[in-house]
């Protein structure tokens, strides 16, 4: 099986039984389209790390960033968030409304199809670049948080690390008809479109009266060196890696394909529409999450 050696290559890893697939992309080659069935096949009696993005929860109600129907946005960086109580009060205003929404969400099939093949040894390891703590309330228990929880909280001065629920709490209390009536569209990272925020109330933290800032990783922000380190172990520790959900589009979640790739490990990539990672794969599912997984779990559980 060729090799992935550098940066992007036209010599993708494929399995030499499967016919290649068209892409899109100039100058690549496509790992081959398969079913499910074929897809478990290639895990079988492999040690798998998996990564899961946004579309592993678009099931459940949240959206996602570049998925096939998504709009195009542009979300709040950390330098923009970092500038002061004006940018603060718009992110938490927005998010305040959008919490109300993503603190109802529950995980849905394709949430559990992981839960279940970790129970049954197959996953020993799960990244994910989601915040939503969805994986962990389907049970799921050997979760890297690569971007962290949007229900922590973290203080910028004193770097405490608090409830989102009792912030939502006090939030609520300071403006208590915020927002009423008004119609909104939620959006991935948990706040909603809406503009009229200059009313909103802050809260800052109890522990020192800082600023507070949701408890992920903004556009803009390094991920946590701690966090990257054990998603690499976890990546070296394995012989498969299963992505669900996400396109790969920025290098937070790239790297770990490509780390895979040099390594000589298998790839299976499940999502609906191209990847950056697809020329690395050595299969790929275009499809949902949740059936896709929920398959993977009947042929190897």
């Amino acid at each position: 099986m060729p090799r992935y050696l550098g940066e992007v290559t036209t010599r993708a890893p494929v399995a030499p039984t499967l016919a290649l697939a068209a892409t899109p992309r100039i100058n690549t080659i496509s790992a081959p389209l398969v079913d499910p069935e074929t897809a478990a096949d290639l895990l079988a009696g492999r040690r798998v790390v998996a990564l899961t993005g946004a579309g592993l929860s678009t099931d459940s109600g949240i959206p996602d960033y570049r998925g096939p129907d998504s709009p195009p946005r542009s979300p709040m960086t950390y330098d923009e968030f970092a500038s002061g109580p004006v940018a603060q009060q718009r992110y938490w205003a927005r998010s305040h409304l959008g919490w109300q929404r993503m603190g109802r969400a529950v995980p849905n099939d394709g949430h559990r199809a992981m839960a279940r093949l970790e129970d049954a040894s197959v996953i020993h390891t799960l990244i994910t670049q989601n915040v939503d703590g969805l994986h962990q309330q389907a049970g799921s228990r050997a979760v890297i948080d690569l971007h962290g929880r949007i229900d922590e909280v973290f203080c910028l001065r004193c770097q405490t690390i608090s409830s989102r629920t009792e912030l939502h709490t006090r939030l609520t209390n300071l403006n208590p008809e915020f927002g009423d009536g008004a119609s909104v569209t939620t959006a991935p990272d948990g706040d909603v479109d809406f503009e009229d925020t200059a009313a909103f109330r802050l809260a800052p933290c109890t522990d020192c009266a800082g600023p507070l800032k949701p408890h992920v990783v903004f556009f803009g922000e390094n991920v946590p060196r701690h966090r990257v380190d054990l998603a690499f172990a976890a990546v070296d520790g394995s012989d498969a890696l299963l992505v669900a959900g996400s396109s790969l589009t920025v290098m937070s979640g790239l790297r770990f394909v490509r780390h895979a790739a040099r390594a000589g490990a298998a790839i299976v990539i499940v999502n609906r529409g191209i990847t950056r990672g697809d020329p690395l794969a050595t299969c790929r599912v275009d499809a949902g999450c949740s059936q896709t997984l929920s398959a993977l779990v009947d042929r190897l559980t």
